[in-house]
């Protein structure tokens, strides 16, 4: 079988030059005679790549020395956790924005550690959109806001980040980072696994101002603290290598694209393309996303019922489209398309679900 297209929300499709460049150099990388899964993370080789792979997304974004790129294991999940105990320190207030399956996980675990508040929901509606910027109301004393840039189950995207001051912004990015250029000076911290956009199950990408993470609590648990990971250059333990090597080699491709102003012009045709079917035929593909709030990665609607939703990923996979059954918590169909997925993959896509109303309406 030859491949196909994977619209999984992660691990998701990497590009086709990414895996070639890897099955290449998988058995000896540069002459060393052992493979990138072998190399000590101790080496000047993996120093090289280390170096390159936070460079490389520092150019992409447009950062500069304030800021510090490290590369943890985890997932976003263990972010929900570290967050709070970093930065939730006694009589403060975390605030957050309540839009994803997500979201809600990581005010659970910030309630953990302090007081941590949700100011907005979209919860009543079926989680279908993302705040204005104006209805995010922070409380007195708040340690920062957390909001989840993407909402990979549920298909919503934030297009407008709030300015909120001395606040810090604290944003989960793991479904869009690298798909479009940000406003860095509103961030202090930005994170993301990089399964879903930017490389391979097993890396956390951590971004942050280098002034935001100083002072932290010496009693932290020395791999809960960020300190840790900004002052050993995210090699205090052994990273994940490969994962940080796959990460390069995908941020490499991003640069090779253009950057982040030409990839985000390729996922918004992308987008619209699939959206397009959407809105042709709505008694029969219903979107999930209020239309301001439709994310260009995840794509989510449902059918006329559960078994034709069912039908529907089956006969997809028949026609080598794959991973288009939605997030468990939500149902539905959802298609995942990335800085990897080629436009010829939306376009089967969208030639598939022309077709499949056609036999069906």
């Amino acid at each position: 079988m030859g491949r196909i297209f994977n619209f999984g929300a992660g691990p998701s499709m990497m590009p086709l030059p990414v895996l070639e460049q890897a099955q290449r150099e998988l058995l000896d990388y540069k002459g060393s005679g052992m493979s990138m899964l072998e190399i000590s993370h101790r080496s000047p080789l993996f120093e090289e790549v280390n170096d390159q792979a936070q460079a490389h997304i520092k150019e992409l974004l447009g950062m500069d020395d304030s800021w510090a790129v490290m590369f943890m294991g985890g997932g976003a999940t263990l972010q929900f956790s570290m967050i709070p105990m970093n930065f939730l320190t006694p009589g403060k207030t975390a605030a957050y924005a309540i839009t994803s399956t997500f979201s809600e996980k990581a005010i659970k675990e910030a309630q953990k550690v302090g007081n941590a508040v949700e100011i907005y929901s979209s919860k009543a509606t079926g989680l279908d959109r993302v705040p204005r910027p104006e209805e995010l109301v922070l409380p007195d004393n708040c340690a920062y806001l957390h909001l989840t840039g993407n909402c990979t189950a549920e298909g919503l995207e934030y297009f407008e980040y709030p300015d909120t001051g001395d606040v810090p912004l604290i944003v989960d990015m793991s479904s869009d980072i690298l798909s479009r250029p940000i406003p860095l000076d509103k961030f202090s911290l930005i994170y993301n696994g990089a399964q879903k956009n930017i490389g391979p199950a097993g890396v956390t990408v951590v971004m942050a101002k280098k002034d935001f993470l100083k002072g932290r609590d010496p009693q932290l648990p020395i791999m809960m603290n960020y300190e840790t990971y900004a002052d050993h250059d995210s090699t205090y333990n052994t990273p994940p290598v490969f994962g940080i090597y796959l990460v390069d080699l995908m941020s490499q491709w991003l640069l090779d694209q253009g950057g982040l102003e030409k990839v985000e012009q390729r996922n918004i045709a992308k987008a619209k393309m699939v959206y397009d079917v959407l809105d042709a035929h709505p008694d029969f593909y219903k979107g999930h996303a209020q239309k301001d709030s439709r994310s260009l990665m995840n794509v989510t609607f449902n059918l006329p019922t559960k078994d034709m939703e069912a039908q529907f990923v089956e006969e997809s996979k028949a026609q080598g489209l794959a991973g288009l059954k939605g997030h468990r918590a939500v149902g539905g169909i959802r298609a995942s398309i990335y800085n990897a997925m080629p436009l010829e993959g939306v376009q089967a896509l969208v030639d598939f679900m022309e077709d499949f109303w056609k036999k069906n309406r």
